[in-house]
């Protein structure tokens, strides 16, 4: 870029408080960016009927869904499609890595709902220790070594192709049924057989598939959804969900969640109104650090 260039706002999820959130803070005039992930999605699309929120009785979720959208196109909003895959704070700013950029941000509101996916048997033990959500950030560790990659969403199949480049081996287990034909001779792809367990001591040694164990020394796993503590290094994390006070403030300063990531219920007017809250706090915490815009 010729031009370094810094937003006021990043927003991390599409769903009901992402909107709301970049709705509400381009009202206040800041330079808001929506990072959606690869599909762009939200599970409101899901819901056949949805009777509780206000003013729309009976509406069909993914109706209601494109009314969110076309709402965001009126104020010409910039979305990203590509997942976010981690979050750092350098010199009072936010840096956000995707697969293909790092941007900067004065400000981040995390919005990016809840796993649908339960984690598989042993995930959890090894967060750090062998099971990786990023494979541009730790995947230079394993140089020489074997990796398997399961790809829930299709962008683990990009990534395994930059594993193989240093990496002696690449396991890719497809759950997306569209495994592409890899051209690189060590990427062996597994199908139709999903993962049960990760196994290992310090750090994982193996998956086990419902068919058979592969020996690896890291994986690295590819959902719509991580876990946020592993999105934001430090992010404090309460029963499963981001902690937040009334003004949706994480326990790091400029960085704010809302809807289903900060906690139950998890239900679309409330996550509408976290999204709106978070904005307007977060642009509140914007206008203190600098003059206001002219």
């Amino acid at each position: 870029m010729s031009e370094r260039e810094i937003y006021d706002m990043c927003i991390i999820g599409s769903g009901p408080a992402g909107l709301s959130a970049a709705v509400n803070a381009r009202v206040r005039r800041k330079k808001v960016l929506l990072f959606s992930g690869e599909s762009g999605l939200s599970k409101v699309n899901l819901s056949p009927r949805i009777d509780n929120y206000l003013g729309f009785p009976g509406m069909n979720g993914n109706d209601l869904y494109e009314k969110f959208k076309r709402h965001l196109e009126e104020f010409e909003i910039p979305v990203v499609k590509q997942k976010v895959q981690t979050v750092g704070l350098m010199d009072s700013l936010f840096m956000l890595q995707t697969r293909d950029a790092i941007y900067e941000s004065r400000s981040v509101i995390i919005a990016t709902g809840v796993a649908v996916r339960k984690l598989i048997k042993g995930e959890e033990t090894f967060v750090g220790r062998g099971i990786s959500y990023c494979a541009t950030c730790d995947g230079p560790l394993y140089q020489g070594k074997t990796v398997t990659v399961l790809d829930y969403t299709g962008e683990g199949a990009e990534e395994s192709l930059f594993l193989a480049d240093f990496c002696s081996k690449v396991y890719y287990v497809d759950m997306t049924q569209k495994a592409p034909a890899f051209k690189k001779a060590n990427i062996e792809v597994i199908t139709g057989d999903p993962p049960e367990e990760i196994t290992g001591g310090d750090t994982v040694s193996a998956l086990k598939t419902r068919g058979r164990t592969v020996d690896t020394d890291g994986i690295f796993i590819f959902r719509e959804t991580y876990p946020p503590g592993e999105l934001v290094p430090g992010l404090a994390i309460e029963e499963g969900s981001i902690k937040v006070n009334r003004k949706m403030e994480t326990n790091i300063r400029g960085l704010y969640a809302s809807g289903d990531c900060a906690g139950k219920p998890y239900q679309v007017a409330k996550s509408v109104g976290e999204g709106q809250t978070a904005a307007l706090n977060a642009v509140a915490y914007i206008d203190a650090l600098q003059p206001a815009a002219p």
